[in-house]
């Protein structure tokens, strides 16, 4: 039987489904602490068991779009906070390529982003 997680990804449609797939598997070997997990009945990408980001897609368009749950603090203007407090997303037309270099570019941002804090928290629990 498949999770709540797989149906998701498997009742996309292409291209949707092909993007998701690809970044999932992306998503999990940017760190070895990076888990996917289905959560608000969204597919979640957790680090340290704390929220990371999130895949989704813009109702209107159906473009699907990548949210960093410390986007506010992202600096790259490519990303939209929308009407988000905290996240910004990246939305990724799916009838083109990825751009692979600018992901790795917010993922790197993103990644370094939320293992400072994790560090920070660590240093002021202690």
């Amino acid at each position: 039987m498949l999770s709540d997680l797989d149906c998701f990804y498997e009742n996309q449609q292409e291209p949707r489904k092909e993007f998701y797939f690809f970044l999932s598997k992306y998503i999990v070997q940017l760190h070895p602490d990076i888990t996917e997990e289905w959560k608000y009945r969204l597919p979640f990408s957790y680090l340290r068991g704390k929220m990371f980001c999130y895949l989704w897609y813009d109702n209107h368009t159906g473009s699907p779009y990548i949210a960093f749950v410390d986007g506010v603090k992202m600096t790259n203007p490519i990303l939209d906070q929308g009407k988000r407090n905290r996240m910004k997303a990246f939305t990724i037309s799916p009838e083109k390529d990825l751009p692979i270099n600018l992901l790795g570019e917010l993922f790197s941002e993103a990644l370094s982003l939320r293992l400072k804090a994790q560090l920070f928290n660590q240093c002021v629990l202690h």
